[in-house]
């Protein structure tokens, strides 16, 4: 009977100890982690601000009167900011027709790429079809292959064959599929778990029923990212409008601004100030969409619908 208290008793002074030699240790390691966390903070701090000079400094340069590319010009000066930058650059291309025309431009783009690419990417993924490998590597061998190599013979087919110049539509048609949007919204509807489907098709559900209804309202997160993805292309794109379209008023507004970089630009009384407000205007709508959106980049969970 003596025995038992004084094996508790061994046992309780061996958890003392180790409580009170294990305390340092989460001392030390709650030590690394705030330090890790400040290290992380500080790399992340420096990697901000590297980004986000460049458009501080597009901003300031937009609002001077007299370019100051010294350091000191880095601090805005109340005595030398202004507008008239803005209306030198509207007073030759129209700033307001040129964002019609990009908007037009990216969101046909858009459009064609969520709904061609959803539809290709279900097929890939759900559908069981001969040939599905070798058609997705396909879309895989387009990733490797240079869009300017076939822009020649693309605007031979779509201005000379199909009458497309100066046309919104002939300025979409190359864009329309995008590869890898295809290959997103395969990998995501990959991930969407197989009883899903099948208990959708045992209650009498076809295809575009379970695509509309099952596969799309789980990858919202993918028709998201598709979407921001690819915005940023076809509203900067230049080359291929520029070939497609020589009407000014349908081009939009990156050929504009920088056909006015090249011919009038030099001649303002301000050309850094007018180039970096036209290319301000140009950066507004992408650094305003990411900012909005950039919450949806998180996935959702594609196996919160099934049981067990």
């Amino acid at each position: 009977m003596t025995i038992r208290p004084a094996q508790e008793a061994a046992a309780d002074a061996a958890a003392s100890v180790a409580t009170t030699t294990g305390a340092p240790r989460r001392r030390r390691t709650n030590g690394m982690s705030r330090a890790q966390s400040v290290i992380r903070g500080i790399v992340l701090g420096v990697g901000a601000v590297a980004f986000l000079f460049p458009f501080y400094y597009m901003v300031i340069g937009s609002l001077q009167k007299k370019p100051d590319q010294t350091l000191a010009g880095l601090v805005p000066n109340p005595a030398n900011l202004t507008l008239d930058n803005f209306a030198a650059v509207n007073s030759r291309i129209s700033l307001l027709s040129g964002l019609v025309n990009s908007g037009l431009f990216t969101l046909g783009v858009l459009l064609c790429t969520v709904v061609f690419g959803v539809l290709v990417g279900y097929a890939l993924a759900i559908l069981e079809w001969r040939g599905r490998g070798a058609t997705f590597a396909l879309v895989l061998l387009v990733q490797v292959i240079p869009f300017q190599l076939l822009q020649i013979p693309l605007y031979v087919l779509v201005a000379r064959n199909y009458g497309l110049a100066d046309n919104v539509l002939g300025m979409i048609l190359p864009f329309a599929i995008n590869s890898t949007a295809v290959i997103v919204f395969r990998q995501y509807f990959l991930q969407v778990p197989k009883e899903l489907f099948e208990a959708a098709r045992i209650d009498g559900a076809r295809e575009l029923r379970l695509l509309w209804s099952v596969a799309i309202p789980l990858v919202r997160p993918a028709i998201v990212t598709a979407v921001l993805l690819t915005f940023i292309g076809p509203w900067n794109e230049f080359l291929w409008p520029f070939l497609i379209t020589k009407d000014a008023s349908r081009q939009p507004l990156a050929v504009s601004l920088a056909n006015y970089i090249t011919s009038v630009a030099s001649s303002t009384a301000n050309p850094f100030g007018a180039v970096t407000a036209g290319a301000l205007v140009l950066a507004v709508p992408v650094v305003v969409l990411f900012i909005v959106f950039q919450r949806y980049f998180v996935s959702s969970d594609l196996g919160s619908g099934v049981k067990g």
